[in-house]
């Protein structure tokens, strides 16, 4: 650790906790900058390790580097995971304790891949005997199955970990790994129904669907081609060229055949991943009582089909539970049934590699003893609009953050007692209180979000939210619109309530809490579930609260990930830094002495400084110690002596240090006192045979660098020499140095072409020009080039660009030539609506949140009597379209009873609605509209073109609309 410091101001300190000004969140960030810079990914904040992702393969990770950190003093080395590795591996034999290593990071930030490397280290580095082979290979191998069933592609990360895993890894008390077990919580199953745009469902689905062979398709009833099932196209990016679904599926079967599972239990886990997707096909329509009934029953067989051996779904729909359900309520319990059962299925999996990984070693005292915890789990989370999903997961990290704070003060508080150093209190935030808030039994957020789901009567969100603010309304760390100030409250929306969290403030919209906190299953639909004879054990609603009681009694050695998407952006870094609690960590480390070592260590590396210490001190270390920081000028306030080691409380005192032992040793061979023969006795003679010594190590380093320098001056004159000869010779036959040189030219043109190639199909200008030895190469490869440029282009084209391409030949069909403004909207992209739901009211959602909203658009509606102009929003769902007055719904139109809708060739915004049967009579030519107002009363709507776009009533009665006029083309 020290030996890093002489090249501090180029990559930065290995140890935050020398980070002099430990209070800066800027000089925080510009040494992790640093760092970064020099592809140094790894920092330690005292037995904490940050790691920035690279986005890019660095070779540290080889068998040598295993073997390097292999046994190693922790700050022996620079911060590397394997160090984190081997120190927890380390302490829980010497300690004879647990350990656990908590991953934890947002999105993208690498946590998955650090587990990996923590696995493949002990795999390399335990001692290896037959039941350790088999828990490494299963343990290794249960990676990909957890990926496929687990992960997903996510806005930020095409791997992306939706579900947190604890794994332990048992250890005899010969070191020797006997077992394994993972605990799986927090299963985002709401990704099952629904995804957000430029997402995708679990992998698995995908794999199944794209890579699954002929006859198991056949078996599930399914197709080769995702685009047919409803489930996994919600977020337009099904197909993508950066997943190789077909390779994936292959390593999926791979380690499930090596996992202990057999064919009948992958038979049966893939026929509930198929009748998720058939689940997800089944689609409603409503009778003449406006009844729930199935439009078409091939997908419900295929469900009972394939899943039999599971839930008896095929007695769920044939009985007719859902006959009193409305289309929306039913499509909303088959939507939780589909959760249900992969939940259930993901729990099982996860209990099948369990059984596989369990410690079957019984003979003698060769039983698992101690073990090690991986605990891989969500990094604090604050989007735009956050959820009871960010919800759940910020709660998790509030009462980490807790148990974090609590352990580091701990082993600090122990270590000074261990060495006899006062201990001085640390003040720091202390988040017990937010805690509180969020799980108090009767009174915390989570007691009363159980409640409001168990109450009878009509429970909303919005009541559930009237229960916080009437519980909770003084409490400091919660607020919500109606109980904020004047300046706050501009920043709540009614449905909203903010928590000042540790980190910071998140607001969180209270729309959906009660559903998904239910998970809801309807209760006949839980009683054929429960019938089923291989049902699978539902999963703890909350485990995380197991979890955080077993880490109570574990050591502390944490990993945490920061993300940067290729480069350093530093206010994504600073964002993640302050949400992971670092500099809070940061702070806690630094209240005592920054610096700590045995005497042995620091005597050993700065003996020279002090003439008393060198070249050898023959008292013991504590004493040489207290001698040599005397001579260096240490004031009494700057250190303290303990029992086995010296406290430094500044870093700068450190670096002082440092840089005078890196003069001293530039010195040491000049110096006289520096090199002594064992065989001198009187100071003459060591003088003289010093002085010897050190002519001959001169003499002999300024022979070798002579030689050197004439060997490399007799190299350049000859390349130079053959350079200007094949110059001078190009033209003429081929010989040894025209072809040397031609070769060069050739090498030279060819790098150049590659630094400056085109970037886009219409760069016509910057192909560089070729020497005349290349001309014909160079056509070939500018040809070759385009075509590249072209293939990229049309494989660049994402779903959601080409739905973009296939509306817009749809609209054209219906308007070109037809609409005066038809040409100006071309260049114009489709928007998915006009309107974003934080726009509509709560309560208008609230009445349509089974709908699914598919474009919203505020307009001006005219009234039928007198054409009067009132301000609305127009809400289109997939059954009907919504007109909406602030938080009153004045119409709904149901798309059955729309009969046509009318628009005006001219470049106005009007649209007419023709409901149930009104006559749409159009007089060709004069732009004139008939409309049925009532029975037996018609209105007029006349269109006409001016120089400014108007609508009113007119004189005679009729409503004007007037357009702006175009210029013909």
């Amino acid at each position: 650790m020290e030996g890093a410091l002489t090249a501090r101001d180029r990559v930065g300190i290995q140890d935050f906790v020398l980070l002099d000004t430990h209070t800066s969140e800027n000089a925080f960030l510009d040494n992790l900058k640093k760092r970064f810079n020099e592809d140094l990914i790894y920092t330690y904040i005292g037995t904490l390790l940050v790691s920035v992702n690279p986005y890019k393969q660095l070779d540290i990770y080889s068998k040598k580097q295993m073997d390097i950190y292999m046994g190693v003093n922790f700050f022996e080395l620079p911060p590397h995971i394997y160090a984190l590795a081997d120190n927890a591996y380390h302490t829980m034999l010497a300690e004879a304790n647990n350990h656990f290593i908590l991953i934890s990071g947002e999105s993208g930030a690498g946590k998955t891949e650090a587990s990996k490397k923590i696995l493949q280290y002990y795999a390399v580095s335990c001692p290896s005997v037959s039941p350790m082979d088999r828990v490494r290979d299963r343990m290794l191998l249960s990676n990909p199955v957890l990926e496929a069933f687990g992960n997903a592609k996510t806005l930020k990360n095409d791997n992306s970990s939706r579900f947190g895993k604890y794994m332990d890894i048992q250890f005899d008390i010969q070191g020797e790994a006997v077992g394994g077990h993972i605990l799986s919580y927090l299963l985002e199953k709401s990704r099952v129904v629904h995804q957000n745009q430029g997402e995708r469902n679990f992998h698995i689905f995908y794999q199944l669907v794209e890579g699954g062979e002929e006859d198991l398709l056949r078996q599930l009833g399914l197709e080769s081609n995702s685009q047919h099932y409803s489930y996994l196209v919600k977020g337009q990016c099904a197909n993508m060229t950066s997943v190789n679904d077909q390779n994936d599926w292959r390593t999926v079967r791979n380690a499930l055949s090596s996992i202990e599972f057999d064919n009948g239990d992958i038979q049966d886990l893939f026929g509930v991943i198929a009748s998720v997707l058939h689940l997800g096909n089944v689609q409603f329509e409503s009778d003449n009582k406006g009844n729930a009934k199935l439009n078409n029953s091939a997908e419900l067989r295929w469900v009972s089909t394939v899943t039999c051996s599971y839930v008896l779904l095929s007695n769920i729909f044939t009985i007719q539970v859902l006959s009193p359900f409305t289309v929306d309520y039913a499509t909303y319990a088959r939507d939780a049934l589909a959760k249900a059962i992969y939940g259930r299925a993901f729990t099982w999996l996860v209990n099948k590699i369990n059984e596989s990984m369990e410690n079957k070693v019984t003979l003698g005292d060769c039983v698992a003893h101690y073990f090690i915890g991986l605990l891989d789990i969500y990094g604090f989370e604050v989007f735009y609009v956050n959820s009871f999903e960010q919800f759940c997961i910020n709660y998790c990290n509030e009462k980490l953050q807790q148990l974090f704070i609590q352990l580091t003060l701990k082993s600090e508080q122990e270590e000074y007692e261990a060495e006899g150093i006062g201990w001085e209190p640390v003040q720091f935030f202390n988040n017990k209180i937010i805690c509180d808030l969020v799980e108090e039994k009767h009174r915390g957020i989570i007691s009363l979000l159980d409640e409001e789901c168990l109450r009878p009567g009509e429970a909303t969100d919005l009541t559930f939210l009237e229960r916080l603010e009437e519980k909770m309304g003084s409490h400091p760390h919660f607020v919500t619109h109606k109980l904020a100030d004047k300046t706050t409250r501009k920043t709540l929306e009614r449905g909203d309530f903010r928590l000042l969290h540790y980190a910071g403030e998140v607001t969180y919209c209270v729309v959906g809490f009660l559903d998904k906190n239910n998970d809801l299953l309807y209760r006949n639909i839980k009683d054929v579930m429960r019938e089923s004879k291989n049902a699978i054990v539902r999963e703890s609603r909350r485990p995380s609260t197991a979890i955080f009681n077993n880490l109570r009694v574990l050591l502390p050695a944490c990993f945490m990930c920061t993300h940067t998407p290729g480069r350093f952006d530093d206010s994504l870094v600073l964002h993640q830094v302050k949400y992971l609690g670092l500099t809070e960590h940061l702070r806690v480390r630094r209240a005592g002495f920054a610096y700590r070592r045995r005497y042995e260590v620091f005597l050993q590396r700065y003996k020279p400084l002090c003439p008393a210490t060198w070249p050898h001190w023959k008292g013991l270390p504590a004493d040489g110690v207290e001698v040599l920081v005397r001579h260096l000028g240490y004031q009494p306030d700057e250190y303290k002596m303990g029992r086995t080691k010296i406290f430094i409380r500044h870093p700068r005192t450190l670096f002082a240090t440092e840089d005078a032992f890196e003069i001293c040793k530039n010195d040491l061979g000049k110096d006289r006192h520096s090199i002594h023969s064992p065989f001198s006795s009187s100071p003459l003679n060591t003088w003289c045979v010093t002085c010897s010594l050190a002519t001959k190590i001169e003499t002999c380093w300024r022979g070798v660098q002579a030689r050197k320098e004439k060997e490399r001056r007799q190299w350049a004159v000859k390349v130079i020499k053959k350079f200007i000869k094949g110059y001078m010779t190009r033209g003429e036959a081929k010989t040894t140095d025209n072809s040397e040189y031609l070769v060069f030219v050739r090498q030279s043109y060819l790098n150049r072409l590659k630094n400056n190639l085109p970037k886009t199909v219409l760069d016509k200008t910057t192909w560089l020009s070729p020497p005349p030895v290349l001309t014909e190469t160079s056509a070939i490869l500018r040809q070759i080039h385009m075509r590249l440029l072209v293939r990229k282009y049309v494989r660049g084209i994402t779903a959601q660009q080409k739905a973009q391409l296939q509306l817009k030949q749809i609209t054209s069909a219906i308007f070109k030539g037809k609409k005066d403004n038809y040409p100006q909207s071309i260049p114009q992209p489709f928007v998915e609506t006009r309107i974003s739901e934080e726009d509509i009211n709560i309560k208008v959602l609230q009445m349509i949140r089974h709908e699914r909203i598919k474009y919203s658009v505020p307009i001006v509606k005219y009234d039928r009597n007198g054409f009067k102009p009132r301000p609305r929003q127009l809400v289109l769902t997939q059954t009907a379209a919504y007109m909406v007055d602030d938080a009153k719904i004045k119409q709904r139109v149901i798309y059955t009873t729309l009969k046509s809708v009318s628009v005006s060739p001219l470049s106005d915004g009007i649209i007419i609605f023709h409901v149930a049967n009104e006559d749409v009579k159009q007089k060709v030519g004069c732009h004139r509209l008939l409309i049925r107002i009532q029975a037996g009363k018609e209105g007029v709507v006349d269109f006409s073109s001016g120089s400014e776009s108007m609508v009113y009533k007119d004189r005679n009665g009729h409503l004007m609309v007037v357009s702006h006029a175009t210029v013909a083309r």
